[in-house]
């Protein structure tokens, strides 16, 4: 037992930062209530706190091997606890953002890439692998937890108590950190190359930032935007801006790299093909599963009325089969490889996709959703038993914190990209679909169809159908065109959920594309020189 407890406490704070997004997820129409604002403004603040991990791993990563991997995850968690707590009082929109998204978020970006370096350092061989699936595991744990407990909390009590708990996790792992073992220092210790930090931050942002703000500003045609470029939205320029920095980056990293200097991150890392496979995976596997955590429970709370203990309850079989499914399908990897273990991963998230789809109707069938839901967390559990021991076995031990940077990034990434973009989509579809309602229904006459028309140029949102039927009565119009324009809204939200939906299921179909270069059986097994996994070749840069 001794050999695991590192494990233990490590493996709590991958719990920690998986637990507050699926609190806040289930938790989004009682935010809307507290804090007097739109289901946009929290989709923004949910997004943000996976964009500052995402903009801050690599730079974590680089710190740990700079300042040392324990005490940057001790650090880390310091940073993470003081936004806990402020998340915990935050009486405005604008501090919760501060204490959620920007100080939990840099402190997570300090935490994982550091707890990811010392997992892979604690442990070899089969013990690494069954390490990184308790891992992933309990981020499923996390995910199982946080609806649950989160709705209880949030319809009960308050959602601040989770955030406050939060600190006391904190204070605990703390307390324990002797069991993690701090590793000699080898050779000279890396500079941290700020302007590389400030490129990819940058780039990374503006790129998130753009697909956020689509279903505000619109792609092409300007909705409601601040501003226009040449007339057309200004969000395919933004995003546009985060591909140049990010060049802009690569070209600066290699200018480092030729002159000998550290670089913020090796690109040669990125050359590997069973690493990018490992990542692009990772990536894809988040963006789906945001995306899907965002959509589902507006389905649950803003359409089926249900609170935020109800919406617990019913996302409860998608949590257990992935906690289940992380921490028994390890071994499979090392049987069929995990090349085959992810594509089955794959499949299984587009079949539960289609199932979920049949399930978005006005009416729920509990028992339908439920089954689509377990088969979801099935589908992630594969891929979670998989991915972090791929990425961790690609790389040798001196690259252990940057690829903890990488595989984190990804991570985040995705579901910063989840969160926007499906979240956009969603916005997007339910105003095409609305917009096309109104304009062809009989029972509306051509001045209310304007006036409909005028409402959505200047921008729609996702509400119960009831505010809309508010609406529409405080605009005067007679009551059998009062149910006309709701009924029209409710339909379009259906229509909405189930294009976001559907997306996630392209998303998993694609992620096939990546897949090639990931372990077979043969590849995976361990190697009788150091035992890490044949992956671990090139530890040179």
């Amino acid at each position: 037992m001794k050999h695991w407890r590192a494990l233990i406490v490590l493996g709590t704070a991958q719990f920690l930062m998986v637990l507050d997004t699926s609190v806040m997820n289930v938790s989004i129409s009682q935010l809307v209530e507290d804090f007097d604002t739109e289901v946009t403004a929290i989709q923004a603040v949910i997004t943000l706190y996976a964009l500052v991990m995402a903009a801050f791993m690599i730079i974590g990563g680089r710190f740990g091997d700079i300042v040392g991997r324990r005490r940057m995850f001790l650090l880390g968690l310091v940073v993470y606890g003081v936004g806990s707590a402020l998340t915990a009082v935050a009486p405005t929109l604008g501090v919760l953002l501060l204490g959620w998204s920007v100080i939990e978020g840099i402190g997570a970006a300090m935490v994982l890439p550091a707890m990811a370096a010392l997992v892979a350092e604690s442990y070899r061989g089969r013990d690494r692998a069954v390490a990184y699936a308790v891992i992933g595991g309990l981020a499923g744990a996390g995910i199982a937890v946080g609806p649950l407990l989160g709705g209880w909390v949030t319809t009960y009590l308050t959602w601040r108590l989770v955030f406050a708990g939060e600190v006391l996790v904190v204070v605990a792992v703390l307390l324990c950190h002797r069991m993690i073992a701090a590793s000699a220092p080898t050779g000279p210790r890396p500079r941290l190359d700020v302007v590389g930090a400030v490129l990819s931050a940058t780039g990374l942002a503006l790129g998130v930032l753009g697909v956020l703000q689509s279903s505000t500003w619109g792609w092409v045609q300007p909705r409601n935007p601040p501003f226009t470029v040449l007339g057309f939205a200004p969000t395919l320029f933004v995003v546009g801006a985060g591909a140049a920095v990010l060049a802009l980056f690569r070209y600066w990293e290699r200018r480092r790299e030729q002159q000998g200097a550290d670089p913020l991150m090796h690109l040669s890392l990125l050359r590997r093909p069973v690493l990018r496979s490992g990542l692009m995976t990772l990536l894809s596997q988040n963006l789906i599963l945001l995306g899907l955590f965002f959509a589902i429970p507006l389905y649950l709370q803003v359409v089926q009325g249900f609170d935020a203990f109800q919406t617990g309850l019913r996302l409860l079989p998608v949590s257990v089969t992935m906690f289940a499914t992380s921490l028994s399908a390890a071994p499979l990897g090392r049987v069929l490889g995990p090349r085959r273990v992810v594509r089955l991963a794959l499949l299984t998230l587009a079949a539960a996709v289609v199932w979920l789809l049949a399930t978005i109707d006005p009416v729920i069938d509990d028992a339908q959703f439920a089954g689509a839901m377990a088969l979801l967390g099935v589908g992630v559990g594969l891929l979670a038993s998989q991915l972090g021991n791929v990425v961790q076995s690609g790389v040798g031990e001196e690259e252990r914190s940057e690829a903890g940077g990488l595989q984190f990034t990804a991570q985040n990434l995705g579901s910063a990209l989840g969160t926007a973009l499906i979240g956009s989509i969603l916005i997007g579809a339910l105003a095409h679909a609305f917009t096309t309602q109104v304009a062809d229904n009989p029972r509306l006459s051509a001045e209310t169809r304007e006036q409909v028309g005028v409402a959505l140029q200047a921008g729609v949102t996702f509400v119960p159908t009831d505010q809309v039927r508010s609406a529409a009565e405080r605009a005067g119009l007679p009551p059998s065109e009062v149910d006309a324009v709701a009924d029209a809204y409710a339909s379009a939200q259906l229509d909405g959920l189930k294009a976001a939906i559907l997306a996630t299921g392209g998303i998993a179909l694609a992620g096939f594309l990546v897949t090639p270069h990931l372990p077979t059986a043969r590849e995976s097994r361990p190697r009788p020189d150091d035992g890490t996994s044949a992956g671990a070749t090139g530890s040179t840069r």
